[in-house]
């Protein structure tokens, strides 16, 4: 089993002996959600949310790990499964840090949302984007569009652009922790929509340039 793998389980093992541990402890009904103000808006019994993000960590990392087997193409994962393994590490590892934000909360201990979440989706982004570069051919990971997935060049040409957009979106989210809340949908939302807008335009004029 490869190291970074390894590493994924023992975390997600982590949260579940964490989510054990702290259930006698937390409220009955704890938070599980806050608006762009940062303040609570969504609660869950403890049972629920206090396993939550333990169960929804575990499932996709279990998927991720499987899709690669379901690929018609999964030759190719074996040109990237480097950065493929490390995307897994960091989701997981950003799983962990939204279930101590949360947890800490629920204990009490009320930490900024904003300011703290937002920089973690950004270095998400950031981290999709440097990987990007390197991503091959394949149905479940990377801009998968009619024409990335018909032709090789323009699969590798389109990457090469989005690892660039996403690492921008990703800077301009961390940005966000400058303006109001009420702002910060837009500095998560704008961003990667217009790259995924722009992207799937270029893949479709770069196809059509290829086969001409």
């Amino acid at each position: 089993m490869r190291k970074s793998l390894i590493i994924s389980i023992i975390i997600v093992i982590a949260l579940f002996i964490a989510s054990f541990y702290f259930y006698t402890v937390l409220p009955n009904t704890i938070i599980t959600h806050w608006n762009a103000a940062g303040q609570p808006n969504g609660y869950m019994p403890k049972l629920l949310g206090n396993f939550l993000i333990p169960i929804t960590t575990a499932l996709l990392l279990l998927l991720l790990v499987f899709l690669p087997k379901l690929d018609p193409l999964k030759k190719n994962y074996k040109k990237f499964i480097t950065y493929y393994d490390s995307f897994n590490l960091i989701f997981t590892l950003f799983m962990s840090f939204i279930y101590i934000i949360s947890t800490l909360w629920n204990l009490g201990i009320q930490i900024p949302i904003n300011s703290t979440i937002l920089p973690a989706v950004g270095f998400l982004f950031i981290y999709i984007g440097i990987i990007l570069r390197y991503v091959k051919q394949n149905w479940f990971i990377g801009i998968k569009t009619p024409w990335t997935l018909s032709n090789k060049k323009v699969w590798d040409k389109t990457h090469q652009l989005g690892s660039t957009l996403f690492i921008i979106s990703g800077i301009i989210v961390i940005g966000g922790v400058l303006f109001p809340p009420q702002y910060l949908i837009l500095f998560i939302l704008v961003p990667i929509l217009l790259s995924a807008i722009f992207l799937f335009i270029y893949s479709y004029i770069l196809y059509k340039k290829t086969i001409h």
